[in-house]
């Protein structure tokens, strides 16, 4: 069995090299992997440390650039390069457990001998050893994405194993010009087809970043709402039958908010079911007063007073040069 480890990484040359040490000593376990990078348009030394790290020779990394089209998309290219019988992803800033990769052997036969599952789902954990969200209900716990998260009342980050033949079938769909959209979209797209098996063990460390997006989710709505729109309009294409309360109205709060943040037309019109509809229009005129009050436009910054004396006071000696170029020209008309 082999592995493939794909990173994608922008500007993050001062934590790239613990995952690598991370990999160093999981390759004492005996299994073959390969660790695929994508460079999304680094502007740091992000490049001169990986080519640094394979001069090692140590363990299999390749190494690919491509100019900044944000994370989604440089899985999307990424994936074409892996070669394992499984493909997880391992961000630039996370690293894995010392046991990583001896765990994804251990059960990598409920995801090679099983063609209806498309992933093993693994806990996460912070530096200080705090699981990610909650554990699954029970270890070899079989559901699918959708399910875990919107039905069982599973929470937090987890690690997917996938199939890599399986994984290739699918993509990041991003819309437009937008550079990110939510991994689930591709997750329930899977769901309709194959299960996944949720392990309670922890396969990856790591700790959310100032600048990433959990931190960030506000500017991110606001930059990437078509794709967070698509992806509410397509959940409510599924069947609901089974989604708590309290997840149903995320999803109709959450497609109200993404309607009117990317400015759709008529989107009452293309909620699927009668109930849906119903409730997106009784909500809709508060969701669209709230999204206003959040996310509308800020106020005019204003300018400091001594901009605005040193504006005056220009504008003052231009008015005073140009009535002196008059005063001259007027002179040598009358001489």
């Amino acid at each position: 069995m082999k592995v493939s480890i794909l990173t994608t990484t922008y500007n993050r040359s001062e934590d790239i090299e613990r995952l690598y040490t991370s990999l160093v000593v999981n390759d004492n376990s005996g299994v073959d992997f390969e660790w695929l990078i994508m460079d999304d348009g680094s502007t740091d030394r992000t490049k001169l440390i990986v080519e640094n790290l394979i001069k090692q020779n140590i363990i299999d990394i390749q190494y690919h650039h491509q100019p900044n089209q944000g994370k989604m998309a440089a899985l999307n290219n990424l994936m074409a390069y892996a070669t394992g019988d499984v493909a997880v992803v391992c961000d630039s800033d996370d690293y894995f457990t010392v046991d990583a990769m001896n765990l994804i052997k251990k059960y990598s036969s409920k995801l090679l001998d099983d063609d209806t599952v498309y992933a093993l789902a693994f806990l996460k954990q912070s530096e200080k050893g705090r699981i990610s969200g909650n554990r699954f209900p029970e270890d070899n716990h079989r559901s699918d994405m959708f399910s875990l998260y919107f039905r069982e009342g599973i929470t937090g980050e987890k690690i997917l194993v996938f199939k890599t033949e399986i994984r290739k079938r699918y993509h990041h769909e991003l819309e437009g010009d937008e550079k990110f959209v939510t991994e689930a979209r591709m997750y329930h797209k899977m769901d309709l087809d194959f299960d996944i098996i949720g392990i309670n063990k922890v396969l990856e460390i790591g700790d959310y970043k100032a600048d990433g997006y959990i931190k960030n989710k506000k500017e991110i709505y606001k930059k990437y709402p078509l794709g967070f729109y698509e992806y509410f309009r397509e959940i409510l294409e599924l069947d609901l039958r089974g989604v708590t309360l309290k997840q149903r109205m995320y999803i109709y709060k959450h497609y109200i908010l993404f309607a009117n943040l990317s400015k759709q037309s008529h989107p009452i019109g293309k909620v699927q079911g009668l109930l849906n509809k119903l409730i997106v229009s009784v909500l809709w005129i508060p969701g669209k007063i709230k999204t206003k009050r959040e996310f509308g436009a800020t106020k005019k910054v204003k300018k400091d007073k001594s901009e605005v004396k040193n504006k005056k006071n220009n504008k003052g000696k231009k008015e005073k040069k140009t009535k002196e170029k008059k005063e001259k020209k007027q002179k040598k008309k009358e001489e």
